[in-house]
């Protein structure tokens, strides 16, 4: 997840097939999940598939994560979804 830039996101199945294991989209969520408060791991970027943010709006966390995307350029259309063709991350092909 680190190399998820500032400014484009990934959604967890991303995150799964990067690391080799695409069906494990959510044990990335619940390691995100788990992560410490003060962790220096780019969490925010990661997504749902279907272009939102996971957590229920009124949340706290949610709210959290909406600001850190905001702050690195993404933008939510109405529907409260980013769009995957200008902000979607993705990796570089293996050599």
């Amino acid at each position: 997840m680190r190399t998820i830039p500032a400014g484009q996101v990934a959604s967890y199945g991303d995150v799964a097939a990067a690391l080799g294991r695409p069906r494990a989209a959510r044990a990335v969520g619940g390691a995100l999940a788990r992560l410490p408060d003060d962790s220096d791991v780019p969490w925010w970027r990661v997504i749902n598939g279907r272009g939102v943010v996971s957590t229920p709006d009124l949340h706290h966390h949610a709210r959290i994560q909406r600001a850190l995307l905001e702050h690195d350029g993404i933008r939510f259309g109405p529907d409260g979804r980013i769009d995957w063709e200008r902000f979607g991350w993705e990796p570089e092909p293996e050599p």
